[in-house]
Order: C-alpha cells, then structure tokens, then sequence
C-alpha cells in the first residue's frame, strides 16, 4: 500500500535554452509507467529527428520506487546527461515524470562538466515552470450492510477522503468504495463502531 501521497506533472511543458551556441530543448510528460515513458520518448524523437542527442530520465511511478528510476546518455560521454538529469528529477519529490533534452550542437565543446553542468541545468531551470498535482494513494474497500445501515454508511464517507462510491441494491446493500489509501483502516474501525459490528469492511 503506497502511504504518502506525492506531486506529479499536470501537464506537458516545453522549455528552450542555448549555451555556447549549442541548443538545449527540454520536454517534461507525466508519464505514470514505463511503457508511457516509451510512448513520450518516441513523440520527443519524431518531433526534433534531426538531433544529435535525445537524452533523459524518468520516474515511473512514485518517487521512492528505485525500480521505476532510469536513464540515458544517448550518445554523449557517460555520466554528463542523463544521471545528472536524474538527480533533478529525485530532487524535485515529483513521481510520473519523464524529461527529455534535445541538443543540437552548436560547434563548440562544452566538456564533461559543461555538458554535466548543461543537461542538469537546463533540466532544472525547466522544472520550475513545471506546474504539478498532488497524487491522492488510492485504495479499494468492499462492505454488505443492511438497507437501515445504508445512511450510517453514507454520513461516514462524508467525512472521509471518498473518491468514488459504487453500490448495489440486493438482499442487502452492497459497497465498493475508492478511499484515499491513508484513511482506509480508520474508516473500516469507524464502519464496525458505529453500527456495533454489523457493517464489517475489508481491503478489495
């Protein structure tokens, strides 16, 4: 069960600068999988063909989930674009995201630390014109109560972070309720106390 709730991207931003006459496009997705992430890198790749480097990190999923962290150099010296990227993204605390910066190069060598300086730069100042939203951790709970148990049910998902309730009406009433994933156990404590143990829900 993911715990905290996290930012990620509310939308696509495109962010432009040049350094010694070398030109650095930045392109930032909310991407909340790998397979998203394929998906954005390819439209990068498609709309600036002739590039030299397309290189870029992501955080697919939330932000402390190593095994969703990745990167590429794309072509330039190991180590000068895409873990500098990196850093930016897992120092931002934002999830779903992947960035991309396009280079064309302009002519003049910027080195190791330029290009480290450069492509960690470049992404940095980018995300801040990155406007985000927060990610509520979602989880599922299902319940049976009795149709006079119905309106106990209802007020106590008043007071609670409830994002979607679905029911059906058969013999009793049956309930699936989308809770952020924090408040889950208080609600189902909450559930039993109220109705003294007829209304028992549990995790989907």
């Amino acid at each position: 069960m993911i715990e905290t709730s996290y930012h990620i991207p509310s939308g696509d931003i495109s962010y432009k600068e040049s350094i010694k006459r070398s030109k650095f496009i930045v392109s930032i997705s909310h991407t909340p999988d790998l397979e998203a992430v394929k998906i954005f890198l390819g439209k990068v790749q498609a709309k600036y063909p002739d590039a030299g480097h397309h290189c870029f990190a992501h955080i697919a999923g939330e932000p402390k989930g190593s095994h969703v962290l990745g990167f590429s150099d794309d072509g330039e010296p190991k180590g000068t674009a895409g873990k500098p990227m990196l850093n930016v993204l897992i120092g931002s605390g934002i999830g779903e995201v992947t960035a991309v910066v396009t280079r064309y190069f302009g002519g003049i060598k910027l080195g190791t630390g330029g290009l480290v300086r450069a492509y960690g730069g470049c992404l940095n100042n980018a995300m801040e014109h990155l406007k985000t939203i927060e990610k509520i951790p979602e989880l599922n709970i299902i319940g049976i109560s009795a149709y006079g148990d119905q309106d106990v049910v209802e007020q106590l998902c008043l007071s609670y972070k409830v994002l979607n309730i679905q029911k059906e009406y058969e013999l009793n009433v049956q309930w699936d309720i989308k809770i952020d994933a924090r408040e889950a156990e208080n609600f189902i404590g909450e559930a039993q106390n109220r109705t003294s143990g007829r209304v028992i829900f549990s995790f989907k």
